[in-house]
């Protein structure tokens, strides 16, 4: 099977329909060649398109896939990378830092791009995000450096990640390039972008949004949630009717069906729960049982 691609924006790249996030790929102490057995599966599957940043792992998992990326000649060219930058936290790199902060400032982005384009060893990325919005800095000034990597052909697109409607607005405001998507929290535990405005503005844009945290940090499957308990038995009623699909699969399908058409970032470390989630692209929920997963949810009927 190979996984369907979209087209994120007008002006943006085509991307696979399901994203490999790799947040947490080093906290299970895998080697090089295990991550790039990972890789290469992904790309086999057609989950080409992988989601990183600059923070990831204390500011580590950027480097690790460079090296991982760079066993296998070629494989780079078969994937699509989003990276991301802006948010700085005390670590060992930098012990002087007291307090973490955000920081979007032109000359901070391209310094930090500048930065993951060495450590993965790649003279370009597909989409770069300003990671979460700086309150000290103005559009303007993130602005100019979003455009100038784009004019240097460092980033082939610009996008945001936790961006409101009005501050998407306003940076998009000022870019010479139109952004490409806004990457938020979405899933069956956390539907704000359902009623904030986010996924209505990506339609009116036709801008295809990216929704991590898919299964909610692993609160799906907690069986002291309250809300888990009851997708967890609406998941054992519809599964004969969608193949056996698990509660996993149904949450990705879920994020799928809505006419935002947004990008589930998947994190996991293991082979076997990547090849499931690519499965759950071929799963077409039916009107009711999208309702029936959210109710089950939320806890109560519709209004």
């Amino acid at each position: 099977m190979s996984l369907p691609r979209i087209k994120l924006a007008p002006n943006g790249p085509e991307f696979s329909r399901l994203v490999y996030g790799t947040w947490r790929i080093l906290d299970d102490g895998s080697s090089l060649q295990e991550l790039n057995r990972r890789l290469n599966r992904c790309a086999d599957l057609g989950m080409t398109t992988l989601d990183t940043a600059e923070i990831y792992g204390l500011y580590e998992v950027e480097e690790a896939l460079g090296k991982a990326l760079a066993l296998s000649p070629g494989l780079r060219d078969r994937l699509e990378i989003v990276t991301k930058a802006g948010i700085y936290v005390p670590n060992k790199f930098h012990p002087e830092r007291r307090t973490a902060f955000y920081n979007a400032t032109g000359a901070r982005l391209i310094k930090s791009l500048e930065k993951s384009l060495r450590f993965l060893g790649t003279d370009r990325v597909d989409l770069f995000l300003v990671h979460r919005p700086d309150w000290l800095t103005s559009a303007e000034d993130t602005a100019s450096g979003l455009n100038q990597l784009l004019r240097d052909g460092k980033i082939a697109s610009a996008g945001v990640s936790n961006y409101s409607v009005t501050q998407y607005d306003l940076l998009n405001s000022r870019l010479e390039q139109p952004l490409v998507t806004n990457q938020v929290e979405f899933h069956l535990l956390h539907m704000d972008p359902v009623y904030d405005g986010v996924f209505d503005q990506c339609q009116k844009l036709q801008v295809r949004p990216m929704a991590w945290s898919p299964l909610a940090g692993g609160r799906l499957f907690d069986a002291t949630n309250e809300a888990a308990r009851r997708l967890a038995a609406e998941t054992a009623r519809l599964a004969d009717k969608y193949d056996g699909a698990t509660l996993e699969q149904l949450a990705y399908a879920w994020i799928l069906a809505h006419p935002a058409q947004a990008l589930p970032v998947i994190g996991t470390n293991k082979v076997e729960r990547i090849e499931s989630a690519a499965q759950a692209a071929s799963i077409h929920l039916e009107r009711e049982d999208w309702y029936s997963l959210w109710e089950a949810a939320k806890g109560h009927k519709i209004p």
